[in-house]
This record gives C-alpha cells, sequence and structure tokens, in this order.
C-alpha cells in the first residue's frame, strides 16, 4: 500500500472518530541528546550511556511505547495498535499520547482482523537521524495469499514526535511470523542500528542504516538453524564488551516440555556469527532458561549481563526444585568471553529477602527489564508475577524489583506492588495480570528510572498501565498513577493494552 501524505498534525483513525493529538514540544536539549544524568554513588563503574534509542522527540527525556494487540480497529477485531506517552522534566506526561493502527496516516498497511499490529516493539535510530524510531511487528500479518507471513514496520522518531513510517521487512510464506521478537542492536560495530527478528526458527538481520524508504544498507541476511531450535525469546547487548552487540535468545531445544537453553551469538566485524554457544553452567551442562530475556548492566562493569525468566514450572513437583516452585530468574554476569554461566545466581520468590512465597502458577519471571532505580549506578531488576494470587483472586498479579550490587543481584531490599499495594490505584482482580510486562525507564532523566507496568487482563481483558515514581530509596508507590483506553480514546473490549513495552 502507497504511504499516505503526512502533515505536521497526526490523526488516528481508532474507531468511527478520529483523534488530534497534542505532541510534546522539544526543550532546550540538542536533539538526540540527553541531558547529563545523575552521577553514580562513588566506587562504582558504569559504562558510559549508548545515546538514547527510545527519545522518539529528541528532547532528552526517555519516551515509552507500549501495546494493545488484541485491540479492536475500526471494527476489525485483534488488528491492534501500539502507543507512546512521552518523557519529561515531570516524567511520563499522558497529555504526549499518541496512538498508531495500521489506519494511521503514514503507517504502511491497512488495519486488519486478526494482525495483532504492536505484538513486539523496540526502540532504535535507524536512519541516524538522531531521533529514537519505532520498529513494530506484527507476526500475523498476510502476504498475499499466505496467512501470519508476518511484517516489520518502522514508524519514524523526529522533532514533533513519531509520525509516517515504512515496511522495513514482509514474510513471504505461510506461517513465518516476521516481527514476532525484535531484538536492535549494533551488531557489526559500525554505529549504525541494526535489527534482529524472527522468521519461523530462522533469525533475519537487517543492517542500518535504514532509508526513509525503509530499505536496510545491504540484504537481510538470513540465518538458518539447523538444530531445530524454537526461539522464545531474544535480546541484544555486548555481553563481552568488545564494542559490538551480541544476540541472546532463549530457546526450546528439545522433545521436553519444559527443555529451554540459553544461547549467544557474537557480534563481529562483518555482523553476527553464524554459529552460536551454549550458556553452561559451572558444571559444565547447559543452563535452565526459560521463555523471556533481557540485558542490562546489573553489576555496574563493561559487561552487558544477561536476565533469564522462567514460568513454565516442568514436570518436577519436588519442593526444593525451583522450577516446581512458580518460575525463576536466572542472572548471568557478562565478561571477556560473554556470559559467564558458571557466576550465574538464581531466584525465585522462596530467596532470601524477596517477598512471597514460590507457589505454582505465580509466573515469576514472566517479564523483565533492567534499569537504575534509585541512582546508585547498578542496574536493579523489574521482574512480573502475572499468575500471583492475592487471597482469593487467582492471577491477580504483582511485580518485584531485585535490587543490583557490584556483585549482582541480590533479594535483600527487594521492593514489591500489586494493585492492593497502599497508594497504588484501582484494586486488584482475579485475572488482572498485572505484570505481564514491566519497564524501567528514566523518564523525567534524573538518574532514577520509573517502572512502568501492564496488566492487559484488567477490567476483563481490557488492560491498562500502571506508572510508578522513583525516589533516592527507589521506586515508591506514592505518586503512582494508572491509564487506558479512556485516555487514549481506544476501544477496550478484549485489546490486552499493556501486553507489552518497547525495548
Amino acid at each position: 500500500m502507497a504511504a499516505r501524505a503526512l502533515g505536521t498534525t497526526v490523526v488516528l483513525a481508532i474507531t468511527v472518530a478520529t483523534a488530534v493529538i497534542t505532541l510534546p514540544t522539544a526543550g532546550a536539549a540538542t536533539p538526540g541528546k540527553a541531558p547529563a544524568a545523575a552521577p553514580a554513588s562513588a566506587g562504582t563503574a558504569v559504562p558510559t550511556p549508548a545515546a538514547r534509542r527510545d527519545d522518539f522527540n529528541g528532547d532528552g527525556y526517555p519516551d515509552v511505547a507500549f501495546t494493545a494487540p488484541d485491540a479492536t480497529v475500526a471494527g476489525s477485531a485483534k488488528a491492534g495498535y501500539v502507543g507512546v506517552v512521552y518523557g519529561s522534566a515531570k516524567g511520563l506526561q499522558t497529555s504526549t499520547k499518541q496512538v498508531f493502527t495500521q489506519d494511521s496516516p503514514g503507517i504502511p498497511g491497512t488495519a486488519a482482523a486478526g494482525v495483532r499490529f504492536g505484538g513486539a516493539t523496540a526502540g532504535a535510530d535507524l536512519d541516524g537521524d538522531g531521533y529514537g524510531d519505532l520498529v513494530v511487528g506484527a507476526e500475523n500479518e498476510k502476504a498475499g495469499t499466505s496467512g501470519a507471513a508476518g511484517s516489520l514496520t518502522v514508524i519514524w522518531g523526529g522533532p514533533q514526535g513519531l509520525s509516517g513510517g515504512a515496511t522495513l521487512l514482509t514474510g513471504d510464506e505461510q506461517y513465518e511470523g516476521i516481527g514476532g521478537k525484535i531484538a536492535v542492536g549494533d551488531f557489526d560495530g559500525d554505529g549504525d542500528a541494526d535489527v534482529a527478528t524472527l522468521g519461523r526458527s530462522d533469525l533475519h538481520v537487517l543492517s542500518g542504516p535504514f532509508g526513509r524508504d525503509g530499505g536496510a544498507a545491504a540484504p537481510v541476511r538470513e540465518i538458518r538453524d539447523m538444530d531445530d531450535l524454537r526461539y522464545m525469546d531474544i535480546t541484544a547487548g555486548d555481553f563481552d564488551g568488545d564494542g559490538r552487540d551480541d544476540l541472546a535468545g532463549v530457546v526450546h531445544d528439545g522433545d521436553e516440555y519444559d527443555a529451554r537453553r540459553a544461547i549467544v551469538r557474537r557480534g563481529g566485524a562483518t555482523g553476527l556469527a553464524e554459529d552460536y554457544t551454549v550458556v553452561k553452567g559451572a558444571n559444565g551442562y547447559p543452563l535452565q532458561a526459560g521463555e523471556s530475556v533481557a540485558a542490562g548492566h546489573v553489576d555496574g562493569d563493561k559487561y552487558a549481563d544477561l536476565v533469564v525468566g522462567r514460568m513454565v514450572e516442568g514436570y518436577d513437583s519436588d519442593v526444593d526444585n525451583p522450577l516446581a516452585r512458580g518460575g525463576m530468574v536466572t542472572y548471568v554476569p557478562g565478561g571477556a568471553t560473554g556470559p559467564r554461566g558458571d557466576r550465574a545466581k538464581v531466584f525465585n520468590q522462596d530467596s532470601a529477602g524477596v517477598p512471597g512465597a514460590a507457589e505454582v502458577g505465580d509466573g515469576f519471571g514472566a517479564s523483565l527489564s533492567v534499569g537504575d532505580m534509585n541512582g546508585d549506578g547498578y542496574g536493579d531488576i523489574a521482574v512480573g508475577v502475572p499468575g500471583e494470587a492475592l487471597g482469593t483472586k487467582k492471577r491477580a498479579g504483582s511485580v518485584l524489583i531485585l535490587p543490583g550490587t557490584a556483585s549482582g543481584p541480590t533479594g535483600t531490599g527487594t521492593l514489591g506492588f500489586n494493585q492492593d499495594t497502599a497508594d497504588v490505584p484501582g484494586a486488584a482482580e482475579a485475572g488482572d495480570g498485572f505484570g505481564a510486562a514491566v519497564k524501567l525507564v528514566d523518564a523525567d532523566r534524573d538518574g532514577r528510572g520509573e517502572l512502568v507496568v501492564g496488566a492487559p487482563g484488567e477490567n476483563t481483558g481490557a488492560g491498562s498501565l500502571w506508572v510508578f515514581p522513583s525516589t533516592a530509596s527507589g521506586v515508591t508507590a506514592k505518586g503512582s498513577f494508572t491509564f487506558g483506553h479512556g485516555t487514549l480514546g481506544t476501544v477496550g473490549t478484549g485489546a490486552r493494552l499493556g501486553a507489552s513495552f518497547n525495548r
């Protein structure tokens, strides 16, 4: 479909009515450059912050994109949308909201039932203009007569925020599912952002810089896996500190229901390696991995660390096995040779200092995010527990934040939040799934990351979002707020707003 003409005002077609969105005005900061963050505590070793890939309007404040992949658009069920709220000196401001569907001006395609536009998103400055762009996956996009071929779209950033877009990649096979998982990083170390996405079990890598027509700097590279790997999730980070991002994935690699492994493809001068390595523990055997994965600097050194969440609990009912008790989170520090599985640490809700108790079905680790919530220079780990029961309210959900230290995460001082926590708006209800998505982001650039939480099951599947401020002591419920379809002007029925955030 040809791109539609763009104007300075973005008009959104969510239902029959349209909504005019007021966009944020860029501040005094130079576009694409953030104001200096608060200094870390003395004695910490923190890598130089990378350029903000999630600053879509270039005002120096990180922004947050969120998804509602099952939303109804113009009468089409599960067509899906993505939205954004912009950061500022006062944090995230819902008055700056934007919503994009495939019926929005300048966005390729047409909203159609079942496409699930926004199934995955990631931020990156694809064209090198200093503004973050939003990469959006739609794994069920139809290509010709091929159903669920999938697609990747970019929505371009600029001084007035996100506007217009281009197609980056479409699938050409039935059920290929392009865009189901997305990771962005500089895999070849040339300074330009690259994009990796999954198609069935194969990786597709697009090399930057990208043109405004969506064209990549080189033909799409397809890395075929011959080992029957079934990817659950992917993330990018420089785990070996060589200046090039690597790609980590968690895969289902066996016939057993709970077979999970973590693998890493190293970046290099020509991009990602064809071969991968399996992350192994101190005993020489592959580490038990999971279904979610994140990267960040937890221990404050120059190496990115890997964090893996596992909520599939397997068949083992042994009470001493953390896999049988509500899920687990495994921290794997980076090092000169990549992720150091021999130094891994495992946490669940029975770990010392972690609130609650590990119970079957909790889903501890279903979602993950790494960020510094208190400005001490160490990355903390937000852990979603969307299956957590609160009294008789099954699957009401909660979020826990494990503090980071020079030796990695610790259970001591873990913070916990749910909808029954004092000062948190709303009330916990069965099926809310609070914590199905989590994100730590320093939207006001004070050196402390705020917490954003999605509860896609809220209001019988309509979904909603929560924002928690931060202090020198970390994230706090005081001053937290929530917003949803009423604020966004979107159709709530079955939308599952808050299913994920941009990475």
